[in-house]
């Protein structure tokens, strides 16, 4: 009797073990452990949602599809926007938007990532069941590529159609930004200049089309590589050049091995940080 009694006890300690692994932990920008309810009553205070995310990551595309029908069932005004859509596509968008194409229509007519059927096409999906608008903000990836290879003076020979789909020239441009320098680092100095150059010309378009769509009693929510933000730099500098005044909250996304204590090289890299195991299960 007395082995049964700790053989259930065994078991039953065993059983808690697992039952309290985690997905996801939510860290302020002090690196406290927070809620998913705090980060949402601090959503509903912002005009732009920078949601960096990290592209492949499962919990990341569930808590956007969340919070976004969160904050619609809450009377929120929404827009919706996304790196992974480049500008020259925002025709087809709305057409399907519009019931004019389907899905597999929009998929083929744009250039659409290898993740889009599962992560990003139930966001246009919302936008379109709830006649929501959906706003293709990235760079036509040709115009990055040619500012990497020649430089921001290249894009002064762009028609005047294709200039429409970037920010306004010049672009502004600071190297010394903190995550501009770490790419530069990452990449151990190759691209150079013109490596930082490309990317500003992703977070200056971006902020661009943000502002150049946001309404006044929208929210605007922009979903994007957690880079593009990471230091409240990025995109966000970009919309604090042109509007100093925007109200904006930076989420981003890390992962870790263990979820108790965020890892101190990310305490103040945003406003919330949803911090998922280095294991989880990826989307491709």
């Amino acid at each position: 009797m007395k082995k049964n009694k700790l053989l259930f006890l065994f078991l039953f300690i065993s059983s808690t073990i697992i039952a309290q692994k985690k997905a996801f932990v939510i860290f302020d920008s002090e690196g406290s452990e927070t809620t998913y309810q705090e980060l949402f009553l601090q959503s509903k205070k912002a005009d732009i949602i920078l949601f960096g995310e990290l592209h492949d990551n499962p919990i990341n595309h569930w808590l956007q599809i969340e919070l976004t029908k969160d904050l619609f069932n809450n009377s929120e005004k929404l827009l919706l926007g996304a790196e992974m859509m480049e500008a020259d596509n925002q025709l087809v968008i709305d057409e399907y938007l519009s019931g004019l194409v389907s899905a597999s229509k929009l998929d083929s007519e744009t250039k659409t990532w290898p993740n889009f059927k599962t992560d990003y096409l139930p966001l246009i999906k919302f936008c379109k069941d709830n006649k929501l608008s959906f706003i293709a903000t990235n760079v036509p990836r040709r115009y990055a590529s040619i500012v990497y290879k020649f430089g921001f003076d290249t894009l002064n020979f762009l028609s005047n159609e294709a200039k429409t789909y970037i920010a306004p020239l010049p672009i502004l441009f600071d190297k010394t930004l903190s995550s501009y320098q770490e790419m530069l680092n990452i990449g151990m100095g190759h691209g150079g200049d013109n490596l930082l150059k490309s990317q500003a010309l992703k977070d200056a378009t971006m902020a661009y089309f943000i502002l150049k769509n946001l309404i006044e009693g929208f929210k605007f929510i922009h979903f994007h590589g957690a880079f593009h933000s990471k230091n409240f730099e990025g995109i966000n500098w970009y919309l604090k050049q042109e509007n100093k005044e925007v109200k904006t909250l930076i989420i981003s996304s890390y992962e870790q091995e263990d979820l108790d204590q965020l890892d101190e090289n990310q305490i103040g890299i945003a406003d919330y940080i949803i911090v998922t195991p280095t294991n989880m299960t990826k989307t491709h």
